[in-house]
């Protein structure tokens, strides 16, 4: 029988056509493009984060706030939150800025462990470790990883691997950014990365239903 938490998420990947919400919210909150901006402007795609906000029972639209007027607006939003500032920007997309009492360099070494266990190398990457890209593009190597093997035991181990790591990295730091987010109130951003928070936790529950000790 299915959980709960397996129907959110398998109603989930069906709005967004069934393309792994990791990868989706990775693709979201990438470097500022036309393409970009013009694909989060899309209707459907509005509507389908709403319907995913319902599925997940967050009842505020995304369109219910003023959007960003064009692509201009958008990349200075983008850049002026996320990558400029002195000596930061207000809310940078690293776990690292949003956990003072944990040192960044154990914060990556932690990060960069993890991706070691999928033999996935960071050296060569557009975005830091513990950068929010990277840390979802590695969420999505796992589940592709755990859902594309047969043999249980490995299956297991990787189901722990992403549960770990939700648990230990992005649940811990992206309420803690979504906060500064939110009280600073731009158009689309509080909303996406609250959409992200939600589907990790999601996720999550779904991963500790699984019975896996």
């Amino acid at each position: 029988m299915n959980t709960h938490a397996e129907l959110r998420r398998q109603n989930a990947g069906t709005v967004l056509g069934d393309l792994d919400p990791y990868r989706i919210f990775a693709y979201a909150f990438g470097v500022p493009s036309l393409e970009r901006f013009a694909w989060l402007s899309r209707e459907d795609v509005q509507s389908a984060f709403d319907s995913l906000g319902k599925q997940l029972d967050m009842p505020r639209p995304l369109r219910e706030r003023k959007g960003f007027a064009d692509s201009a607006e958008y990349e200075a939003a983008y850049l002026g939150l996320f990558e400029v500032g002195m000596p930061e920007p207000p809310v940078p997309l690293l776990e690292s800025s949003h956990h003072r009492a944990i040192p960044a360099q154990q914060i990556v070494l932690d990060c960069v462990n993890f991706y070691s266990v999928l033999g996935l190398r960071h050296e060569g990457s557009a975005f830091p470790a513990d950068h929010l890209i990277t840390q979802l593009e590695f969420l999505a190597a796992a589940k592709f990883a755990r859902e594309s093997i047969s043999d249980p035991e490995r299956k297991s181990e990787l189901l722990r691997l992403e549960r770990d790591f939700l648990e230990r990295h992005l649940l811990l730091w992206l309420p803690v950014a979504l906060k500064k987010l939110e009280r600073l109130g731009p158009p689309l951003f509080p909303r996406l990365l609250s959409l992200t928070h939600e589907l990790m936790r999601n996720e999550l529950e779904s991963l500790q239903e699984s019975g896996t000790p």
